[in-house]
């Protein structure tokens, strides 16, 4: 039974949920995916290894681990026979278990996930021509009650650990067959650099824009990113990560300051009554004081800007005067920015329609015009809910008897 209750929280109201960083699992084993090499190293040492063992299984796993994304301890070939069963019979390399993987036509991929206590989440793949971007889940649910976002009309059930965070990447790495080679010549007790790269992967890009706030749940997922960009694991650069928040203000800097990833920002209106009424959060951490907050963004530059996300609300945000008050607010915080307009994603019972696409169109030259790109975002995944704004889990829309049979099928083709 799973340990973690409904928690009904307004999205104004900061959400207080029990830390941990492992998953409990019935058989008792400890999950390593989402643990640095130091914390590895401790559970090694208080399961019986000596602390110089220790450190050096833990880091010949940790590479094992993240540079070559193995899933059972016998692959480690430098690890000796009589060790791996020692591990396996107290560890475990997890990854989210797959309820259902969904190919759009446009080739846009989603995973229903599920976790270690039957909660579930998604994730979504988008390849384009000269990128892949994979869209991370942080929470399981959502607490900001957001009005044009399906995903918001979800009750938060808990965060997401780090390894449940990292595991998504993984679990990408996996699908897309894409883990990297690598020796472990000259690995030993000393610590080194990690110098690890690899070039024609498919995953290029991270954007931690999927389930849930992020800087709601943020020593997760900066420990789950600092794994990804750890040189000696997944060694995908913070240029290539972009974490995006609806605007926890007290939360940014110490964002820039200890994840140091590009920042985007959900901003949707120009306004503090629209504002208040379709990101609530608005309430909280009003429109002046999240963009003093953009201002003070560690790292931001024209090199590395700002991104603002704009949906495109019929009738409510779109209009002329709209645009021409975001490029006044830009210039006036002297942001380095970009704007990504978002044609507004339709779902059952949404209170808003889509922006025409001449509207849009018009919105976006009178923001570059203004020097400011603002360029229209191309919507992805439709046709199996994944484009910006419609992650809602798919065991929401589906009977119970859908999943089970889901189930039996995959199953089946397991063998």
């Amino acid at each position: 039974m799973a340990d973690t209750a409904l928690m009904s929280i307004p999205g104004q109201i900061d959400p207080v949920t029990v830390p941990r960083d492992i998953t409990p699992r019935e058989d008792g084993r400890v999950d390593l995916i989402g643990l640095p090499k130091k914390r590895i190293a401790e559970l090694f040492e208080s399961a019986g290894l000596d602390a110089k063992a220790a450190k050096l299984r833990a880091k010949q796993v940790f590479h094992w681990l993240y540079h070559r994304g193995v899933t059972d301890f016998e692959a480690m070939t430098d690890i000796a026979k009589t060790m791996r069963p020692w591990l396996a019979e107290r560890f475990v390399i997890g990854r989210p278990e797959i309820v259902l993987a969904q190919h759009s036509s446009d080739g846009t991929r989603k995973w229903l996930l599920k976790t270690a206590d039957d909660h579930e989440f998604e994730m979504v793949f988008i390849p384009d021509a000269d990128r892949g971007t994979l869209c991370v889940s942080s929470q399981v649910g959502c607490t900001l009650n957001c009005r044009f976002c399906h995903t918001g009309t979800m009750r938060l059930v808990r965060n997401l650990t780090p390894g449940e965070i990292v595991g998504q990447v993984m679990l990408a790495r996996d699908a897309l067959g894409e883990w990297p080679k690598g020796s472990m010549a000259g690995l030993d007790e000393d610590e080194d650099e990690g110098g690890y790269s690899f070039d024609g992967r498919l995953l290029t890009n991270i954007v931690m824009m999927g389930m849930g706030e992020p800087l709601y749940n943020f020593d997760n997922v900066r420990d789950a990113l600092k794994l990804v960009m750890d040189g000696d694991g997944l060694a995908l650069s913070k240029r290539r990560i972009t974490l995006s928040t609806s605007g926890v203000v007290p939360m940014m800097a110490k964002c820039g300051e200890e994840i140091g990833v590009n920042l985007a920002v959900s901003l949707h209106a120009v306004s503090k009554d629209v504002r208040d009424e379709i990101v609530p959060i608005n309430r909280k951490y009003g429109l002046e004081e999240l963009l003093q907050a953009c201002a003070d963004y560690p790292g931001a530059s024209n090199a590395r800007r700002i991104t603002f996300e704009y949906v495109m609300l019929k009738d409510k945000n779109d209009s002329d005067e709209h645009a021409r008050e975001l490029v006044r607010l830009i210039k006036h915080y002297k942001l380095p920015a970009k704007v990504n307009l978002i044609p507004f994603n339709p779902w059952p019972g949404a209170l808003y329609e889509c922006s025409t696409p001449e509207r849009i169109r018009r919105f976006s030259e009178i923001v570059f015009d203004a020097g400011i790109s603002a360029p229209v975002r191309t919507p992805r995944g439709r046709d199996i809910d994944a484009a910006c704004g419609q992650l809602k889990t798919a065991a929401k829309k589906m009977s119970r008897a859908e999943l089970d049979r889901l189930a039996e099928e995959k199953q089946a083709a397991l063998g």
